[in-house]
């Protein structure tokens, strides 16, 4: 899928931010008119936020299901009031939120010789167990590909060696699109 063009990337960083400001002040969203285009196109998403350098929340569906526009809707609602990992965001920590929103690829079976640190997220599984790290994380904590195997065996609750012990090893690559905190938008890729 060819990545977004710079005016459905403010689009869509417009309406997460509005997503969270409405969901943080008012538990609901609003509908939105689903656009034609890319916006409209099912995609997996995930939206990110941090306060400084310190995660605040991260939800999104690798799957697509639904609208990317909604779904990224819907993940900066579940990042900012559902994340297990931290309490819901309060109305005071608004204007100190920075959002990030990942725009993923289809996934594809891999080989761990294959992944490419810093171009690939990865999807570990084992029957019901299953872990997930972005593209970007990998680069943030300077880990190696094996490190950054190892560290999504743990997030799968696997063993950390387990990707060389029969799991299932998945790639995919994300469009990363950032509010700075000027709120104007910026876009990176994972993809090459």
């Amino acid at each position: 899928m060819p990545p977004l063009m710079e005016a459905d990337q403010r689009t869509l960083l417009g309406w997460a931010r509005e997503a969270l400001e409405e969901s943080v002040r008012h538990h609901r969203l609003t509908e939105i008119a689903v656009p034609s285009g890319p916006l409209a196109e099912p995609r997996g998403a995930f939206v990110t936020l941090r306060k400084g350098d310190r995660l605040r929340g991260c939800i999104g569906y690798v799957e697509a299901l639904k609208p990317l526009c909604l779904t990224v809707r819907e993940c900066a609602m579940a990042a900012a009031l559902q994340d297990p990992r931290f309490e819901p965001v309060t109305p005071r920590e608004l204007p100190s939120l920075h959002m990030e929103i990942s725009v993923l690829s289809p996934l594809e079976d891999i080989t761990p010789e294959q992944i490419d640190v810093g171009r690939h997220g990865l999807i570990i599984s084992r029957g019901r167990q299953r872990g997930l790290l972005l593209p970007q994380v990998a680069v943030e904590w300077n880990w190696d590909r094996e490190r950054f195997l190892e560290e999504t065996c743990v997030k799968a609750g696997l063993p950390p060696d387990d990707w060389k012990h029969g799991a299932r090893l998945q790639a995919f690559t994300a469009q990363i699109l950032e509010e700075p905190l000027n709120r104007a938008p910026s876009s990176r890729s994972s993809a090459a």
